[in-house]
């Protein structure tokens, strides 16, 4: 079983789910680097998409924007709580994924 091909992949669910499934990683595991692992992953799938559809400029912003949103969501988490703070930086890099790169297809 290989990878499907890069230019049809749909990107957003997966850098929600990298972000999410990051997140749940490793909160029941209590291993941080195993979260770390997951968001990688789905962040280099869906990273290969964004610069095969979109360019090199795109996947960069696209980056910042899911690894900014990791970050942001230990901040937001101190206000908000961590679930809706993992979430609400989910959705909004799963829209930033569908803005730029998905609604071409």
């Amino acid at each position: 079983m290989g990878l499907r091909d890069a230019t049809d992949v749909t990107t957003a669910p997966i850098a929600a789910l990298g972000l999410v499934g990051g997140y749940v990683a490793a909160r029941e595991s209590g291993i941080r680097p195993l979260g770390g692992v997951v968001l990688g992953a789905a962040g280099l799938y869906a990273g290969r998409t964004w610069l095969a559809r979109a360019g090199a400029p795109a996947t960069a912003g696209l980056a910042a924007v899911y690894l900014g949103g990791f970050g942001a969501s230990h901040v937001l988490a101190r206000r908000i709580g961590p679930w809706p703070s993992v979430l609400a930086v989910a959705a909004v890099s799963a829209a930033a994924s569908w803005a730029v790169v998905d609604r071409r297809r």
